[in-house]
C-alpha cells in the first residue's frame, strides 16, 4: 500500500473518534460547507493545514453533496529548505497544491513592533485576494480546538475583553468570501500523535525571526504562558480546555456587566431598573 493510502486510512481508521468524526462535527455542527461551495485550503506547512488537506480529500469523497475544493501554498519567503519541504510532503501526501509567491518576510523583517502580528495580517489579504482570484467563496485555515481557547484567555488576560475565535466569519474587505475553521474541534495534542504515527515531519512557523532565534515575540510568548497554563490547570481538572471552549457556548447575560456589538455598547445598568432583577432567580 503506498504511504499516502496509509496516511489516509490512519484518519478514517487509527484516529476516527478523535480527528475523523470532530472535524466531520465541526462541518455539519457549524454548517462550514454547503451544496456548490469552492473552497481553498489554505496550507502554511505545518501539521494542522496538511491534515485538514487529508480531511477535505475524505470529506469529498464521502460528501453526499457537490462542492469543490482546491490546495494553495503561500510562500511569503520561506529559505529552500523549508520551501523544498512543504513540496515534498504534498507529494507524500498525494495533495495537489497550487504555490503562489509573497514578499511579505521582506516587508515585515523592515519594520519595528509587531511583527507576527503584521504578518498575519498580511498573510490574511493575500490569501483572500487569491481566494477571489480562484472563484472560491471560502477560505479554510488550520486553527484547533486549542487555538480557540488560547485565543480566549488571551483576549481576557491580554485584551481586556471577553472573545473567541470563531468557526467562520464574513470577510469585512471582500464581499462574498469567507473563512471558516474545520479543525475547531480537533485537539492539538491529536495532531501530534497523527503526525508522529505516521512518522511525517513537517515545518513549523519557519520565518526568518523564529529560524535565528533572535526574537521572542510578546504574543508568541504570551501564548506559550496561555499554552502552559491551561496544561498545570488540566492536572487538577481535565474538565479545564472544555469547560473554556463550553464557556464560550453558554454566556449568562444576565450575569455580566456589560458588552458591544457592531460599535454599539450595551451596560447591565441600561435596563436594570425596568427588569425584575433579583439574585433568587
Amino acid at each position: 500500500m503506498e504511504k499516502y493510502k496509509e496516511i489516509e486510512r490512519s484518519i478514517i481508521k487509527r484516529f476516527r473518534k478523535e480527528i475523523w468524526a470532530n472535524f466531520v462535527k465541526s462541518i455539519k455542527e457549524y454548517e462550514l460547507i454547503k451544496e456548490n461551495d469552492k473552497v481553498m485550503v489554505c496550507i502554511s506547512g505545518g501539521k494542522d493545514s496538511f491534515l485538514m488537506a487529508k480531511c477535505f480529500q475524505e470529506l469529498k469523497r464521502h460528501s453526499d453533496f457537490e462542492f469543490d475544493v482546491c490546495y494553495v501554498v503561500m510562500n511569503p519567503g520561506y529559505n529552500e529548505l523549508n520551501k523544498n519541504l512543504i513540496i515534498d510532503n504534498a507529494k507524500l501526501l498525494n495533495v495537489d497544491i497550487e504555490m503562489f509567491s509573497s514578499d511579505i518576510f521582506d516587508v515585515v523583517s523592515t519594520v519595528d513592533g509587531n511583527p507576527c502580528y503584521l504578518c498575519a495580517r498580511m498573510r490574511r489579504g493575500f490569501l483572500y485576494s487569491k481566494a477571489r482570484d480562484l472563484g472560491c467563496n471560502k477560505i479554510a485555515l488550520g486553527h484547533h480546538f486549542d487555538d480557540v481557547i488560547e485565543t480566549t484567555l488571551l483576549s481576557m488576560f491580554y485584551g481586556s475583553e471577553i472573545k473567541t475565535m470563531l468557526p467562520k466569519l464574513h470577510s469585512e474587505n471582500f464581499p462574498g468570501l469567507e473563512l471558516i475553521r474545520p479543525m475547531y474541534n480537533i485537539r492539538e495534542d491529536d495532531v501530534k500523535s497523527w503526525a508522529k504515527y505516521n512518522d511525517l515531519t513537517f515545518i513549523n512557523c519557519a520565518c526568518r525571526f523564529t529560524e535565528a532565534c533572535s526574537v521572542d515575540d510578546d504574543n508568541t510568548s504570551k501564548r506559550k504562558y496561555i499554552k502552559n497554563l491551561i496544561k498545570e490547570l488540566s492536572k487538577e481538572n481535565p474538565n479545564i480546555a472544555k469547560n473554556i471552549m463550553k464557556s464560550m457556548d453558554n454566556v449568562n447575560f444576565n450575569c455580566i456587566l456589560g458588552g458591544h456589538k457592531d460599535k454599539v455598547r450595551y451596560s447591565f445598568l441600561d435596563n436594570y431598573d425596568k427588569e425584575d432583577n433579583n439574585e433568587d432567580k
